[in-house]
């Protein structure tokens, strides 16, 4: 089976509730999938993490004429052919997201041909449900006397419904985001809690605040500086005993060994939307796994992004191993997104915090096609 057509569907929603966090407010969100579509009219899809609108012209003027006839199920073949194609001006950003939906929807593709799931074919299923935790606490626009009890209110409303662990967002101002810390823990003495700033701090900053997360029994603390600052975090490192986690801002295994090199970082975070795709992200899980690292993506986007991340968890191994395993979560995003929640027939199921591993072919997540109309704001089609 060949590359016969590639086409690309950038689609948007307007939110009823903007939320934000370190950086900015959200009121929209944003998507670009892709579809590849072989010369026997079998068919894969994947999305892409990021800018929709600048991506989908990186996916449709550049990537795609130069993948078009090539045999469908190299997925190495096909990476590394766009990987030398751009590799002199797209080593990361926004050619590389491209990259990675491209890639997503030849996994889908290639699961299809093969009539075996994702997991199966990423080394086979070691389980066949994945635990969640629920990614929510956005600020609101609100003062902060009633935005703490809100968010405090959310998180228990989640663990009422089953999820034993949850990520809130800091990085609002250090003088709000220890009291949300700790009142949170006060309300949910045995729930697993981690924390993501954003990259919204500096070290002295990030220091203060991990040290709270530490005393208040906080699993990890996610993003706690700049990615371009990787010398920082070594200096954190030896300042905290908790997990550092970050990569959802690196793409590629090259920058990865960079973050394993450091040994700074002790939880690997590839968004597989964005870090070059399933196959680049098994790359990045064999180099972490050779180091005693562990890697849970970041999901961020709608049920293709979110069913790869069920699929590479699904076929995870903790690191180093032990007969009563470490518990893998998977990023399951709690916020306002009709884009997930509304645009497919068939989803992954996630019940009491248990994200159930699809067992059809491929990615096994169904677009609803007239949903998908309703949604998209511009499409292209490149075809032999």
């Amino acid at each position: 089976m060949r590359i016969a057509c590639i086409k690309t569907h950038h689609v948007r929603c307007q939110l009823d509730k903007p939320f934000g966090f370190s950086q900015w407010f959200y009121d929209q969100r944003n998507v670009l999938l892709i579809e590849v579509i072989t010369d026997t009219g079998l068919s894969g899809w994947g999305e892409c993490y990021g800018p929709a609108d600048v991506i989908q012209a990186a996916a449709e003027k550049f990537y795609a004429p130069r993948i078009l006839g090539m045999e469908s199920l190299s997925t190495d073949a096909i990476w590394h052919h766009m990987w030398r194609s751009s590799l002199d001006f797209a080593r990361s950003g926004i050619m590389m997201s491209a990259m990675s939906g491209i890639d997503m929807a030849l996994w889908d593709l290639k699961g299809k041909a093969l009539n075996v799931s994702v997991a199966e074919l990423m080394g086979g299923r070691n389980r066949s449900t994945v635990p969640c935790y629920a990614t929510g606490m956005y600020y609101l626009d609100m003062p902060e006397d009633k935005l703490l009890p809100t968010l405090v209110e959310e998180a228990v409303s989640y663990a009422e419904g089953g999820y034993e662990a949850m990520k809130i967002k800091v990085g609002k101002n250090i003088q709000f985001d220890e009291k949300f810390i700790i009142a949170l823990r006060e309300a949910l003495p045995n729930t697993q809690l981690m924390a993501d700033s954003n990259h919204a701090f500096d070290l002295p900053e990030a220091i203060r605040i991990g040290r709270v997360l530490q005393e208040y029994r906080y699993e990890w603390f996610e993003e706690p500086l700049a990615p371009e600052h990787l010398h920082l975090f070594k200096t954190l490192h030896d300042k905290l005993d908790i997990t550092l986690a970050t990569g959802e801002c690196v793409q590629t295994r090259f920058a990865y060994n960079n973050l394993i090199q450091s040994n700074s970082v002790h939880l690997l975070q590839p968004d597989l939307a964005y870090c070059g795709g399933p196959s680049e992200a098994l790359k990045i899980r064999a180099m972490a796994s050779a180091h005693g690292i562990n890697v849970i993506p970041h999901v961020w986007g709608t049920q293709l992004n979110l069913a790869a991340a069920t699929h590479f968890l699904a076929s995870a191994y903790h690191e180093p191993g032990r007969a009563e395993p470490k518990k893998l979560f998977l990023e399951y995003d709690r916020t306002e997104n009709p884009l997930r929640d509304e645009m497919y027939e068939q989803m992954i199921t996630v019940d009491k915090g248990q994200a159930i591993v699809p067992t059809a072919p491929g990615l096994g997540v169904t677009i609803n096609r007239k949903a998908l109309e309703k949604f998209t704001v511009t499409k292209t089609e490149t075809k032999l």
